[in-house]
């Protein structure tokens, strides 16, 4: 636990012993000292001391800012390219047994303010531990690996690529194995396709072997409705549907509920060219003649009387003189 928490509570209220550090460590001569008294030699040699700039600490996160002893340090790598070596000084007279893990947060929060300025590449952030507790000497790790049961196990997660599941690269045949992750991984490597015609027969194998539940299915037709780029997304559905009787009657209605947003979808859209046109004579001949384009509209378009007579508000009578 550190200083400020053991004891100044949830206010994060700077002890002492923080607020002179502070004081010292925000002059950049005396952190420049301080850096070439206690930096690695091979850190130090990649250092352009004469850029040194004081940043600010306001980047970190709401729970940690209490803790946080403010002083952060940017400068240029002796390279002259665009790198950064950023230094983060926090002070403790308290041993925390934590303390390498939130080092790290702090830097990781640090290298997020540079990414958001605009910078293409993450700084090197370099975190010191200042310590002056009464306990001699510091009898934690500053290796966060440390922190881990397994810390060999822990580097090299850490320290190499982090494993990734490109499906765009995987074969379909080999996807074809993948058990219950088959159907979804397939699905969602083709799902930008516009013809998925060549994806009929594969879903359904992966379908008739019941690795799906119910409602992962439906799950999955929904995922292909809303996210698929196909041009026939109910005529997909319908074929499917066809080809595994035992799920015919989900894929059914999932394919009639797409029939019926067609319906709506024409209808409304037959509406509105109806509306646009007789708009456009209404103000010339009367509301009334509006009304009845829309609905001679309408009729060009093949909809049912009883529908027009609904949706224009027109009688029997009405609708007879544009027989």
């Amino acid at each position: 636990m550190s200083d400020r928490k053991r004891k100044d509570g949830a206010n994060g209220t700077p002890t002492p012993h923080d607020l002179i550090f502070k004081q010292f460590l925000t002059h950049p001569d005396t952190a420049r000292d301080f850096m070439e008294l206690h930096l690695p030699a091979e850190l130090q040699a990649i250092c352009d001391f004469n850029t040194l700039r004081l940043e600010s600490g306001s980047f970190v996160e709401d729970s940690l800012r209490p803790y946080f002893s403010d002083v952060l340090y940017s400068l240029r790598t002796t390279a002259g390219d665009d790198g950064y070596i950023q230094v983060l000084i926090e002070h403790q007279s308290t041993p925390d047994k934590h303390m390498a893990f939130r080092l790290l947060r702090y830097a990781v929060a640090a290298m997020q303010r540079h990414l958001d300025a605009g910078h293409k590449k993450l700084p090197l952030v370099i975190p010191v531990l200042f310590y002056m507790g009464k306990r001699s000497p510091y009898p934690y790790s500053t290796c966060w690996l440390d922190e881990f049961s397994e810390p060999e196990l822990a580097e090299k997660l850490y320290s190499e690529n982090f494993p990734l599941v490109d499906i765009t690269v995987i074969p379909d045949e080999e996807i074809m194995e993948h058990r219950s992750m088959a159907a979804l991984t397939l699905l969602q490597k083709h799902i930008h396709q516009r013809d998925l015609a060549d994806l009929l027969h594969n879903l359904t194998s992966l379908l008739l072997a019941e690795h799906l539940t119910g409602q992962q299915l439906v799950t999955l037709i929904n995922y292909l409705v809303q996210a698929g780029e196909t041009t026939d997304a109910e005529a997909f559905i319908r074929e499917l549907a066809q080809r595994l009787p035992q799920q015919e009657d989900a894929l059914m209605t999932i394919a009639q509920q797409l029939e019926q947003k067609g319906i709506e979808k024409g209808i409304e859209k037959g509406i509105e060219k109806g509306i646009e046109k007789g708009f456009l004579r209404g103000r010339q001949a009367g509301h009334n003649e509006g009304i009845l384009e829309v609905a001679r509209n309408m009729r060009d378009n093949g909809f049912d009387d009883s529908i027009i007579l609904k949706l224009t508000g027109l009688t029997k009578d009405d609708l007879a003189k544009i027989r």
